[in-house]
C-alpha cells in the first residue's frame, strides 16, 4: 500500500516509516522543519519528504494517512487550522489511522512482541533486549526510540519471530488518547519503573498506573493455556499497585533482594543471579545502578524466549549502548604543565529529574578523586516546561559540581528553582552565554554532561570548539 505519514521526522514515526518501506510499502511523509539526520536517513530509504502540512498533499492519494501525535486540531490566532492537511482529510472522509495502530495491524501481527515500558530506560532496555536476541541468533525485529550502536539503525523487520518495541505510555493521537503501548499486544511485557511524568496529559501518578494496568490486561495468561510473561521491577511500589489491579500472566521480578533476577557487584562489573544462583556475569562500559536494572529486565525478557542467562550476559558484555545515552561527543586537552589534561563532553537524553540524577550518579561512581562534573541542561520536555517538577532540580543535580541551565522558553523562574544550589548553579536564556560560562570554568579532568531531549542548539559542538580555542 501507499502510506503518507504526518509527522514523519519524530523518532517513532521515522522508525515506523523505515519498517513500512522495508516491508515493501510505498512511503511518503511530511513534517515541520524537515532536517538532518532523520531527513537524510529517510531519503536514503527512498522516502519522499515534504515540508509542512499543506492541503496539496491530498493529491498524493495514498491508501491511508498515518497520523503522528504531533498533529492536533489547534487553530492559529487568525482562526486558520495549524494542520490544514488534517482538516482536509477529515472533510473529505479519507482513511486515516495512528502510527501505533498501523504498526499493530501491519507489522506486529503474528510476531512474539516484547514491549519495553517504563518512565525511564525504555530506549536502552529495548536496545539491550534486541542485542541479546540478536547475539542468540534469533534475528529479532525492533523499533527503538534511538539508534543502538550495535545495529546502527533504529528499526528493522528482522527475520525471526520476535519483535522488540519501545512501549511508550504517552497518548496515541489527537483522536485516540489511549497510551501507545495498548496497541502492541505483547506476549512479553517489561514494566521497568513507573513515576509521574507527562504532566501535560496525566493529572497524577494514579492516572499513569491505570494506563500501565491497561497494558497488563493485553498480555496472554499463564499456565498450560497461556504463554504471557510480565517482567516487573520489584523495587517499585507503583508497579506493585499496577499488578494489584489485576494480573493474569506469569510474573518474573528483578531488582529487589528477593527477586527472580538480581545483581551482585558494582554496576560496571556484576554477577547475575537467577533465582538465587549465579548464572552469568556482565562486564561493560556502562555506569549506574539504573543500567544494571535495565540489564536484569532485558535478561528476564530474553529468557522468556529461551535465551539462557549466561548467553544473555555474554551478549551484554559487547553491548555498545545507544546514541545520546552518555555518548562521548569529544574531548579537548586544556591547561599547561602539570595542570594539562582532557575535558570530555557527553550527550545524554536525560530530562526528567530522576533520569538526570541517575545519569549523574552513574558518572560520579566511575570518576577518580578530583574529577568534576559540569551539568549543562535544558528543561525542554512538556512536563519540565510546565514547571511541575522544578522543585526536584536541586536534588537531581546533587552530584554535579556545577550546573548550567538553559532557560529559554520557560514559563517559570529557573534561577529561583535552583537557588538552593547557590553559586553552584548558573542560569541563562542565551545559549552562547551558557557556553562561555561553562568553558571559562572548565579545567583538566572535567566531564561536561549536556542533557536534553532535543538537539540543544548544537551545544556539544559549540562547547568543543570553544574549549579548543581556549
Amino acid at each position: 500500500m501507499h502510506i503518507h505519514i504526518l509527522g514523519i521526522c519524530g523518532t517513532f514515526m521515522g522508525g515506523l516509516a523505515a519498517l513500512a518501506r522495508e516491508a515493501g510499502h510505498r512511503v511518503t511523509g511530511c513534517d515541520a522543519g524537515v532536517y538532518p539526520p532523520m531527513s537524510d536517513q529517510l531519503r536514503a530509504l527512498g522516502i519522499d519528504l515534504m515540508e509542512g502540512f499543506g492541503v496539496d498533499q491530498l493529491d498524493l492519494k495514498p491508501d491511508v494517512f498515518v497520523v503522528g501525535n504531533v498533529v492536533s486540531r489547534t487553530r492559529l490566532s487568525n482562526g486558520s487550522p495549524k494542520f490544514a492537511l488534517m482538516e482536509a482529510i477529515l472533510d473529505a472522509g479519507l482513511p486515516y489511522t495512528s502510527g501505533p495502530q498501523w504498526l499493530s495491524e501491519h507489522i506486529l501481527q503474528g510476531r512474539h512482541v516484547l514491549a519495553i515500558a517504563g518512565t525511564h530506560g525504555k530506549t536502552t532496555t529495548t536496545a539491550m533486549t534486541s542485542w541479546i536476541l540478536e547475539y542468540a541468533g534469533l534475528q529479532p525485529g525492533f523499533l527503538v526510540g534511538g539508534v543502538p550502536l550495535n545495529f546502527g539503525i533504529s528499526a528493522r523487520l528482522g527475520q525471526g519471530k520476535s519483535f522488540v518495541i519501545e512501549a511508550d505510555e504517552y497518548d496515541t493521537a489527537f483522536f485516540d488518547k489511549r497510551s501507545k503501548f495498548v496497541h502492541y499486544r505483547p506476549r512479553t511485557a517489561v514494566l521497568n519503573n513507573l513515576e509521574f511524568d507527562h504532566a501535560d496529559i496525566f493529572d497524577d501518578l494514579s492516572a499513569i498506573e491505570r494506563q500501565f494496568h491497561h497494558l497488563v490486561r493485553t498480555v496472554p495468561g499463564a499456565g498450560p493455556h497461556g504463554s504471557g510473561r510480565i517482567v516487573v521491577n520489584g523495587l517499585e511500589e507503583s508497579l506493585a499497585r499496577v499488578l494489584h489491579m489485576g494480573c493474569w500472566s506469569e510474573v518474573r521480578s528483578f531488582g529487589a533482594a528477593v527477586s527472580d533476577f538480581t545483581a551482585n557487584g558494582p554496576a560496571h562489573d556484576f554477577d547475575v543471579l537467577h533465582q538465587g544462583r549465579v548464572a552469568g556475569h556482565v562486564t561493560w562500559n556502562l555506569t549506574g545502578i539504573h543500567n544494571q536494572l535495565n540489564a536484569l529486565a532485558a535478561i528476564a525478557a530474553a529468557e522468556h524466549l529461551g535465551v539462557p542467562v549466561d548467553q544473555a550476559t555474554l551478549a551484554l558484555c559487547s553491548f555498545e549502548n545507544v546514541k545520546r545515552r552518555m555518548e562521548v561527543r569529544g574531548s579537548v586537552v586544556v591547561g599547561h604543565g602539570a595542570s594539562r589534561g582532557p575535558v570530555t563532553v557527553y550527550d545524554d537524553f536525560a530530562h526528567h529529574p530522576t533520569a538526570i540524577r541517575t545519569t549523574l550518579d552513574g558518572l560520579r561512581s566511575s570518576l577518580k578523586a578530583g574529577e568534576r562534573i559540569l551539568a549543562v541542561f535544558e528543561p525542554r520536555s512538556n512536563t519540565m516546561k510546565l514547571g511541575t517538577m522544578k522543585a526536584l532540580l536541586p536534588w537531581s543535580l546533587e552530584n554535579a559540581d556545577l550546573a548550567f541551565c538553559h532557560s529559554a522558553g520557560l514559563g517559570w523562574d529557573a534561577a529561583n528553582a535552583l537557588a538552593p544550589m547557590s553559586d553552584r548553579a548558573l542560569v541563562s536564556d542565551q545559549l552562547n552565554t551558557l557556553v562561555t560560562a561553562v568553558t571559562d570554568v572548565a579545567r583538566a579532568g572535567d566531564h561536561i554532561v549536556c542533557m536534553s531531549n532535543g538537539s540543544f542548539g548544537g551545544v556539544h559542538a559549540k562547547l568543543l570548539e570553544t574549549l579548543h580555542n581556549k
